[in-house]
């Protein structure tokens, strides 16, 4: 059932408890047998699992609290490892309410702590509803900047850089979520320098790339037209990849978003850093809508997660697509194998 190759099982967290979190992970695992997943454990709440199971017609997956995560990978031939960290008020599916987030929270701490102290090798985040955790006082933007937080909060320190994949097609947003009115202010030479910098370490350290090709988009048409059609490309974006390029890595650009993301362009980098948040994302869920994956460079630890929200209005359906979640899993697999078959690398030259 399970591939024992990694030295820690994963730890997935549930995320927004009335969305489609439970769902996933649950079609996931009862997938397992035929996909040769790697073995995951659950942060949670084992009576919301077990009512989504019934809910969605996915019963047939036992769940079994633990209390170590030790415990995790042999329990996992037997049922669905559970971390039980119950909700303290019931949660209804398609309905979010900020009564859980004080548990919501809660796991992705738990998390946290079990990677950091090495106990997991590494976390896949289950989607939150960013709204209800507002509502009750979270102060952070979101997972990842959360997780940012609580790595740097343990002495631990975090470049934070959001990579989508599909398969082996990877984009980075250099902003995320502001409005696209403020994306060109986003838009600095430092800024992309220090993306660039961790994406050069952190490709080369979790997937294998010894030396990665980046190619830099540019942010107006055609890539400004040597200044004609905006300044940024030729003032801002070709400066910074000369920078780049003086310090050994590889990166070219700028290139014009238009021609980035046909089949034969992309045979000519291992990553695109893009300019904004759909300039990015747009090409990923073209070309794999159901196997994308968020995964977070730069933090002291693994993770990932399916690339989609939480899905209200499919919670407890039993119609949840768990295709992303399954990539998100495989992903962060991939991710810890290569990490330790590195730091074994460095141990046998080092004897």
């Amino acid at each position: 059932m399970t591939n024992k190759t990694s030295p820690c099982p994963l730890i997935v967290t549930m995320g927004e408890p009335a969305g489609i979190g439970a769902d996933i992970i649950l079609s996931s695992y009862l997938q397992s047998a035929g996909r040769a997943l790697p073995a995951f454990g659950v942060i949670g709440c084992a009576r919301t699992l077990r009512h989504r199971a019934q809910l969605a017609k996915l019963s047939a997956a036992e769940i079994i609290p633990v209390t170590d995560a030790s415990q995790i990978r042999d329990v996992f031939e037997r049922g669905l490892p559970v971390l039980d960290v119950p909700l303290e008020h019931e949660s209804e599916a398609g309905t979010p309410s900020s009564n859980s987030a004080k548990q919501v929270i809660e796991w992705m701490d738990m998390a946290v702590k079990l990677a950091l102290a090495g106990e997991v090798s590494g976390i896949v985040t289950g989607p939150i509803h960013k709204e209800t955790l507002y509502q009750a006082g979270f102060r952070h933007e979101g997972h990842t900047d959360y997780l940012a937080h609580l790595a740097v909060e343990a002495g631990h320190p975090a470049e934070p850089v959001m990579m989508l994949s599909a398969g082996d097609f990877r984009t980075i947003p250099l902003s995320v979520h502001i409005p696209l009115a403020q994306a060109s202010s986003a838009v600095t030479g430092a800024a992309i320098v220090a993306q660039a910098q961790v994406i050069d370490r952190d490709l080369n350290r979790y997937f294998d790339i010894a030396q990665p090709r980046i190619a830099i988009a540019g942010l107006n048409p055609h890539a400004g037209e040597n200044g004609t059609i905006g300044l940024e490309d030729r003032d801002i974006i070709a400066p910074a990849v000369r920078q780049l390029q003086q310090a050994g890595i590889s990166a070219f650009g700028p290139v014009s978003a238009d021609t980035l993301f046909h089949e034969q362009a992309r045979e000519t980098y291992d990553v695109a850093l893009c300019m904004y948040h759909d300039q990015a994302l747009i090409p990923v869920k073209a070309i794999g809508f159901h196997e994308g994956v968020n995964t977070t460079l730069g933090l002291p630890f693994v993770r990932t997660s399916p690339d989609h929200g939480t899905a209200l209005e499919l919670a407890g359906t039993g119609n949840a697509n768990p295709s992303s979640f399954i990539a998100a899993l495989m992903q962060a697999e991939r991710m810890t194998l290569a990490k330790h078959m590195a730091q074994d690398l460095v141990s046998s030259h080092a004897s």
